[in-house]
């Protein structure tokens, strides 16, 4: 609240349960001590931070925080720069405190916070962002290598997803097929099962979509199924799935 404002109504917002905390470094700037008798009529507790504990803030408060300087950064020792930079420091303290006392988790940050990047990343869930149904690249074990290529481009995952009755089984992703071009195998006669790779990594889609991301940079994985606690496939993503959700 600016003090300025709050000697023109804005002092009425402060309630019974409320705590007041005083900034100002020589404690005596006018525009504060005039709330002073205000705020005490309420009957709040306040806190003040300031270079000098024998100023009029300092005294008039129940709780006084020393903020003092040696010597401000401006060449003049004037202009009010470290000054500025304690009393930043000493109100981080106090917020860090207060997330350790109150047990505030990733979670209550998300839900104050749902409009930025940081609770969007907190905030969506992988079944919020992953293909599902028909969108979602899978074949059999039996399926050829070159029908689970036209899978692959179709879907446009980068990957496709080998399932025995909707179990997965495997995956094969872009690198898998470099890898093939490389060791010239024979794609007319193989099929997906003697490439593909076994014992992939998966994720459920009750996890945050963060969490995927995590894995995925972790693991160098472009693509990453998503299944349910039997192992049955329910959705897939990528990283461009993850970009386009915004999380990076």
């Amino acid at each position: 609240m600016h003090p300025g404002e709050a000697g023109h109504g804005d002092l009425g917002v402060i309630a019974e349960n409320d705590v007041v905390i005083m900034i100002s470094y020589s404690g005596e700037s006018d525009e504060m001590i005039s709330l002073l008798s205000g705020i005490k009529r309420i009957n709040v507790p306040i806190i003040s931070m300031t270079g000098n504990s024998n100023s009029s803030i300092g005294m008039s408060s129940q709780f006084h925080l020393d903020v003092s300087i040696k010597k401000e950064a401006c060449p003049n020792n004037l202009a009010p720069t470290s000054s500025t930079t304690a009393a930043l420091v000493m109100g981080d303290a106090i917020a860090i405190s207060l997330i350790n006392i109150n047990n505030f988790s990733s979670d209550d940050f998300a839900m104050s916070h749902p409009s930025g990047t940081l609770g969007r990343r907190l905030l969506t869930f992988v079944s919020s962002i992953m293909k599902t149904g028909k969108d979602i690249p899978i074949v059999s074990l039996e399926t050829s290598l070159l029908d689970s290529l036209l899978v692959m481009s179709q879907k446009n995952l980068g990957m496709v997803l080998i399932a025995d009755n909707n179990k997965l089984i495997g995956i094969f992703t872009d690198g898998d097929l470099r890898r093939a071009i490389e060791s010239n195998i024979n794609f007319q006669e193989l099929t997906i099962k003697e490439v593909m790779t076994r014992n992939c990594k998966s994720i459920g889609a009750n996890k945050p979509a963060l969490k995927a991301l995590e894995m995925m940079e972790k693991f160098s994985l472009n693509s990453l199924p998503v299944v349910d606690s039997n192992n049955q496939i329910v959705g897939a993503l990528n990283m461009h799935t993850l970009m386009q959700a915004k999380l990076f």
